[in-house]
């Protein structure tokens, strides 16, 4: 709400370290592009309602003395802002602007976010980009925003994008074979990322076949597997790949890959079915555990089928009490979350999976092709793996803190792990066709 205090989670964001906390979603559709003042007006048209797009980020004063540690960030009302003037074109590519927007932060005077119309694609092409500053709006929010725009979209509601989750949650429930979640500064063991060049925010993106992808669910030894279980499966795989028999981690001589934990961060959507159409931030980061020590890659994906559920239920008291005292010390949190959340042992990898499911979406009659993430920079020593979907096909991001040749390195050993997996599936399809 303008003039608030940010909540927990959007001030961490807000005070990110490891670059601007900028993130986005490209779509791209076949056609040739609609001209821009089209566009402003649609999304004149479709978002006017929406006080959150209208609103600025305010920084705290000076950081010195009792403020260092109290200071919070807080939304200001940018009233008499055309929401049109926050769209754009440019004659480049994702990877072209994510080389540079995504490391310059925004403009404190005007709403931190813009939408792009790519005109860098091959002919025939183009690509609809929404960056944001994370701490305005999370995954869900962008989705809402951008289903909006369809040709089959609606103007969004004012008050229900205003309906921030209360007392009721829906919160990530870990399978029992997990173990349970880990605890807020339980360590796990980290995973060397190749270092294969300069240290420096990366990004690559490949696609996936979805032929590959479809084969990969069969693997699973008792139902056919989420596209979702697959993807934690595979980044588990790729973590696998990065450690050595020999290294035990300094926990116990001996132990190789089974003497910590390795812990995947996954976001989990906490809107319960009420508040559907919530623009910010309502998410939370859950721990769960990578199956490094599985050699085969089916096992490691029966180890993921079901391994996170989500429930919805009310918040208990403590976690309420919790999080209003970290919130009220921001600068005591980021300096304990920079030496514990943000290490490689705490979670090397960062998994988060987008997926627009509805046939047939258009723009301006033009068909939706392609849905591409770009995730905040990571912090140092970890990856963050990002997997888009639509009807027509996935694509995977890979975002580091250590160099492009690094991203492409980790990009191709995913691949490697699905098409490792799409062989035990097809596999078991042909097997299941013999015994009929």
């Amino acid at each position: 709400m303008p003039g608030s205090h940010l909540p927990l989670l959007e001030e961490g964001m807000a005070r990110w370290p490891f670059g601007p906390p900028n993130a986005g979603i490209a779509l791209d559709f076949a056609g040739s592009p609609p001209a821009l003042d089209e566009l402003r007006t649609l999304v004149e048209e479709r978002w006017k309602a929406l006080p959150r797009l209208t609103q600025t980020l305010v920084a705290p004063g000076a950081r010195t003395g009792l403020g260092r540690w109290t200071g919070r960030h807080r939304w200001a009302r940018a009233d008499g802002h055309p929401l049109g003037h926050q769209v754009d074109d440019v004659d480049g590519t994702l990877r072209d602007v994510v080389r540079h927007w995504f490391h310059t932060p925004f403009p404190a005077d005007r709403p931190p976010w813009g939408l792009h119309l790519l005109r860098g694609s091959a002919q025939g092409e183009f690509s609809l980009l929404f960056r944001m500053h994370h701490s305005l709006l999370d995954g869900r929010s962008l989705t809402t925003l951008l289903r909006a725009l369809f040709d089959d979209g609606r103007p969004l509601d004012g008050a229900a994008s205003l309906a921030v989750p209360g007392p009721r949650r829906r919160t990530a429930h870990a399978a029992p074979a997990a173990g349970g979640p880990p605890g807020l500064l339980a360590a796990g063991r980290p995973v060397p990322l190749p270092q294969q060049g300069a240290r420096e925010p990366a990004y690559a993106l490949v696609g996936l076949r979805p032929d590959v992808l479809r084969a990969a669910r069969e693997a699973a030894p008792a139902r056919t597997a989420t596209t979702n279980e697959v993807f934690l499966a595979a980044v588990s795989g790729v973590l696998r790949s990065r450690l050595s028999d020999d290294d035990d981690d300094g926990a116990r001589p001996g132990a190789g890959r089974a003497s910590r934990p390795v812990w995947l961060s996954v976001p989990v959507d906490e809107r319960p079915n009420d508040c559907g159409e919530f623009l910010g931030n309502a998410f939370a980061n859950v721990r769960v555990p990578a199956p490094v020590t599985l050699a085969d890659p089916a096992a490691r994906l029966g180890a993921c089928t079901g391994l996170l559920t989500t429930v919805t239920r009310a918040r208990s008291t403590s976690e309420r009490l919790v999080e209003g005292t970290l919130g009220a010390l921001p600068g005591a949190t980021m300096a304990l979350a920079g030496g514990r959340i943000f290490a490689p042992a705490y979670a090397p990898a960062a998994c988060s999976y987008v997926h627009l499911r509805e046939q047939g979406q258009t723009l301006a009659g033009r068909p939706l092709r392609g849905l591409n993430i770009v995730p905040m920079v990571p912090p140092a020593g970890t990856a963050t793996f990002a997997l888009g979907g639509c009807t027509r096909g996935h694509t995977l991001s890979v975002a580091t803190n250590s160099g492009a040749r690094d991203a492409a390195l980790l990009a191709e050993a995913f691949l490697t792990e699905l098409a490792a997996l799409a062989e035990w599936g097809r596999d078991r399809s042909a097997a299941r066709t013999g015994r009929g």
